[in-house]
């Protein structure tokens, strides 16, 4: 089990700001982090910058995060820049933690910081996501993508997503969704109450981009992304950064042992493998939770909260089986149910998901291990789950033939327990 603690955290409001820049919000989450830890900045001893857009959309390439630090007074230390897709954050926290465990540092700052926004280049916005997948395979998959279940789509909306200005990563979700839904019997409907949930979520996070409720009427009648993903389904282009302070448990004792810290019980980063699309069972989401399971020494039955990569709604389902946190082919009966909502059985995306509090990509696994604890010191307002102990956050990230390419699950425990 992992000996590292959380002790500060911070994040800026999400959405699409175009006055910020990655240097600006980078400023606002540091600064937040540290005063959460009552730490200064010299007492940092090694940084990690995520960050997936600046090089592509700005020409910040190499060394954004000692561009994005220095000013802030970090110079000397070791700082590293970390680029994973979507999973990002997570693999700087994974490295951090890592770093921490091996003796080279007792305290440790880290970084997820995107701009992705830029109103006057539509088009290039929409084509850094490309890189997400094997650029000289982009057709190949996007064929791939179009053709799986291609008999569920209503003829109306294969001609709509033909046309309709989105990600190639919403039209891989949907081909998996298209699977599950042939396979186990998974809804539109079910995909919308998922979303819906999440918007009603949302509002109770005074950071999140959107902060009104949708019914599931409503997910279901807005614009069609690609089938069966509708627009409140997917998760928008956002702006935002997040910061956490880390440190060891020795350093933690010379703090007074803070009574607010968050114990980083088990993490672990796991990559795609070939496997046919319909074996849900080596899905890279449920390797990865197992061995962050069995690092962390528990199982399903132990998590109160989680946080899952919804960057659509399909995703919170298939997540949700990986997680063990229903069985598999359950995910949307389990979401109809009632039991991912604040006051259910084992609420998911408080904070109101990637589908509704927003999805700054390079920024999203810190983002996520904020909302997380803030649940474990019950600080989440009218958001807050009862009495958790033990919180699981799932980041993937990318997409490489059937899957994710990159996904980090990380277990959180209340150090107080």
């Amino acid at each position: 089990m992992a000996n590292v603690f959380v002790i500060g955290i911070g994040m800026t409001e999400l959405g699409k700001i175009v006055q910020r820049s990655v240097k600006d919000m980078t400023e606002r989450a540091v600064s937040l982090a540290l005063r959460d830890a009552n730490l200064e900045h010299s007492a940092v001893q090694a940084a990690w910058f995520s960050n997936t857009r600046q090089g592509l959309l700005e020409g910040q390439n190499g060394i954004r995060g000692q561009c994005a630090l220095r000013p802030l007074g970090f110079q000397g230390i070791a700082i590293t820049n970390v680029e994973n897709a979507c999973a990002s954050g997570s693999t700087a926290l994974l490295q951090a933690t890592a770093h921490i465990e091996a003796g080279y540092c007792d305290v440790a700052l880290v970084v997820g910081a995107e701009k992705m926004f830029f109103p006057q280049r539509r088009e290039a916005m929409f084509q850094a996501f490309n890189g997400g997948t094997d650029i000289y395979r982009l057709e190949e998959f996007r064929r791939q993508c179009r053709r799986q279940c291609q008999e569920l789509i209503p003829p109306q909306q294969q001609r709509e997503a033909e046309t309709t200005n989105h990600s190639f990563f919403m039209e891989s979700y949907a081909a998996q969704a298209r699977l599950h839904m042939q396979r186990f019997g998974t809804t539109q409907r079910q995909l919308a109450m998922a979303a819906a949930k999440n918007h009603q979520h949302s509002r109770f996070n005074p950071l999140a981009q959107y902060r009104h409720s949708l019914s599931v009427e409503q997910v279901l009648a807005q614009r069609s992304i690609v089938w069966p993903l509708t627009l409140p389904m997917c998760a928008p282009i956002s702006d935002g950064a997040a910061a956490a302070v880390l440190c060891s448990a020795s350093m933690l004792r010379r703090l007074g042992g803070h009574n607010r810290a968050v114990r980083i019980r088990g993490i672990h980063l796991a990559s795609g493998s070939d496997r046919p699309a319909e074996d849900f069972e080596h899905h890279i989401g449920r390797l990865a939770a197992l061995q962050a399971y069995a690092q962390a020494q528990i199982d399903p039955r132990d998590i109160d909260v989680a946080e899952v990569h919804d960057a659509t709604a399909y995703a919170e389902i298939q997540q949700l089986e990986n997680l063990g946190l229903c069985p598999p082919g359950e995910g949307g009966p389990f979401t109809e149910r009632g039991h991912t909502a604040l006051g259910g059985s084992i609420p998911v995306n408080p904070s109101g998901g990637l589908v509704s509090k927003g999805h700054p990509v390079g920024a999203t696994g810190i983002i996520q291990l904020h909302e997380l604890v803030h649940q474990l010191r019950a600080e989440a307002g009218p958001r807050q789950v009862a009495n958790p102990r033990i919180a699981v956050a799932e980041n993937g990230g990318g997409f490489y033939e059937t899957e994710e390419a990159a996904t980090v699950v990380t277990v959180l425990e209340r150090a107080s327990a």
